[in-house]
């Protein structure tokens, strides 16, 4: 691996402030090696995509910060909770946000990974894969293993908020093998 460290941009599908997801992804922060600093990026401000805003030059002022933020990172790491088998709202308007205007993405090239979370058994299958098609179309390479789906992670977490060594474990080694997935598909 290469000694240049990478900036990571974490996105969280959830607004809520309790939020498993959130849970996880600051955990997810506190765990990263070395070779990656993670930062939260929000996305509860952006309004809804409208591309008649873009065309008429009524861009709203935090779409574009927003899309200046994401230019500052080298990758992006999800996490999500699943909606009605899919991904909420929230993480789909910021990808559409982000993917905009037309040739002009940031989120192009840039290597990213995908963890589900849900207190349900099937751990947010669907809207893991689903934010993955987006990714396919955004040319985001996207880690393919260790695949990250926890489930029952209210279970994983006690009073406290701390997670269980198991958990701890799981979000060790997904982060040691993202810094690897980083470093092999980030721009030289």
């Amino acid at each position: 691996m290469s000694n240049i460290t990478k900036k990571v941009g974490v996105i969280v599908g959830s607004l809520r402030k309790e939020s498993f997801s959130g849970k996880v992804a600051s955990e997810l922060i506190r765990l990263a090696p070395a070779s990656l600093v993670a930062e939260k990026i929000e996305i509860g401000d952006l309004t809804i995509f409208n591309q008649d805003l873009d065309d008429e030059n009524r861009t709203p002022q935090a779409w574009i910060t927003f899309r200046e933020k994401l230019k500052e990172f080298d990758a992006f790491l999800f996490v999500t909770p699943e909606y009605n088998r899919s991904v909420p709202p929230v993480l789909k308007n910021a990808i559409d946000v982000g993917s905009r205007p037309y040739g002009q993405s940031v989120w192009n090239a840039k290597p990213g990974a995908v963890i589900s979370v849900s207190p349900g058994r099937l751990s947010g299958f669907g809207a893991n894969h689903h934010l993955r098609q987006s990714l396919v179309f955004l040319n985001v390479p996207t880690m393919q293993q260790p695949e990250g789906y926890i489930g029952e992670v209210d279970k994983a977490i006690d009073a406290n908020g701390n997670f269980d060594e198991r958990t701890i474990t799981f979000l060790e080694g997904f982060m040691k093998a993202f810094a690897v997935w980083v470093d092999t598909n980030s721009a030289k």
